[in-house]
């Protein structure tokens, strides 16, 4: 299927809606072109990167349904353009789109291991496994070059500091040096996000991340390094991807998974109609039946954020999915508890001039 009038080649997002707490609204028109006229059509959309100078790198949850406290995202914005994402919407913070700009426009943080440095050495800070890459791919294409993930496991093993990962990117491969020795102390974890063995769906959904096919070789990969690896089929789309899930599952097992997780589609603020759009755009004919079993799992809503409801959904669909999803583990062997890592071998390296022990820390 070749390219749709509004799409743009490349990019997830159809548009690029105001955000929320914009007071103004633009057409297409009001840049000078319109949707579909190749001549008047603006350039193709470049990434741009922009350092941010930030205070802190930890982010704190106390959300009773995810099993992490703490996390460090090296970025905002995303690159891989999954037209999914629930991270968009933070984009309307910065006073940009949640839909091209999330994944056009990308902040990085350059001072992230400094400053986690830092706060690891601040007195009272208790010792727990941090998310990295909780909102935003730490291994997206950037990465590459800025190496700002990088700096930051090299400071958790230098710690002794327990991590898990998640991403879509197979530049995680890049760090399998600092992982596998991480991984030898029980300090780290890693779990592949797949969405879809269907090439093209993923193309279209997901157009700048790896391909399923390279996904399933890097959890292989990590696996045979010693890493802990899990597969985490996130999100299951009602009507879309949700008919793959064991299929993935059992991919992801016999390229040496050991755990599995799944979160159904969540489509907060501007997503829902980011998400809908690009529906109509590339599966018109499916796309009112999507959203409408989208709502059978939301109360009658494209959304609940009610924590213990906003990841599984409710009702009958969202039932068999988790009941699918738990059989298929069974079968596969697949542990649905996330791997423990150790929390005691975290320390405090004395700086230079730092009497021997004084800031040894079990």
């Amino acid at each position: 299927m070749g390219r749709r009038v509004g799409t743009t080649k490349g990019r997830g997002a159809v548009g690029n809606p105001e955000g929320r707490f914009e007071t103004t609204r633009l057409a297409p028109g009001d840049y000078g072109w319109a949707l579909g006229d190749e001549e008047d059509a603006p350039p193709p959309l470049q990434t741009t990167v922009t350092p941010e100078k930030t205070r802190t790198i930890l982010s704190r949850n106390d959300s009773p349904d995810i099993s992490f406290d703490r996390s460090i995202n090296p970025y905002k914005g995303c690159e891989h353009g999954c037209v999914y994402c629930f991270a968009r919407p933070t984009h309307s913070y910065l006073g940009l789109s949640p839909g091209l700009d999330f994944e056009t426009k990308i902040f990085s943080k350059p001072d992230a291991a400094k400053l986690l440095r830092e706060e690891l050495r601040r007195p009272g800070y208790r010792c727990e496994v941090i998310a990295l890459g909780a909102n935003t791919d730490p291994y997206q294409p950037v990465e590459r070059d800025l190496k700002i993930t990088r700096s930051i496991l090299e400071v958790l093993l230098e710690h002794g500091h327990p991590v898990g990962i998640v991403t879509k990117g197979s530049l995680v491969l890049r760090d399998l040096d600092l992982l596998a020795a991480m991984a030898a102390r029980r300090l780290a974890t890693v779990m592949i996000s797949i969405t879809t063995l269907d090439r093209s769906l993923a193309r279209r959904m997901e157009p700048r991340a790896a391909s399923p096919e390279r996904r399933l070789g890097t959890l292989r990969a990590l696996s045979e390094a010693g890493i802990p690896v899990g597969v985490l089929s996130s999100p299951m789309i009602p009507g879309l991807n949700d008919a793959e899930l064991e299929r993935i599952l059992e991919a992801a097992a016999s390229a040496g998974a050991r755990t599995a997780g799944y979160v159904i589609l969540r489509l907060p603020h501007e997503l829902q109609s980011i998400f809908a759009e690009w529906l109509e755009a590339h599966y018109p004919l499916r796309a009112a039946h999507v959203l409408n079993l989208v709502r059978e799992t939301r109360g009658g809503k494209l959304y609940d954020s009610e924590f213990g409801q906003r990841m599984k959904g409710t009702g009958p669909y969202a039932d068999l999915l988790r009941r699918r999803f738990e059989t298929a583990c069974r079968r596969l062997g697949l542990s649905r508890n996330r791997m423990d890592l150790d929390t005691t071998q975290f320390r405090v390296p004395p700086r230079a001039g730092d009497q021997p022990g004084l800031f040894d820390r079990t």
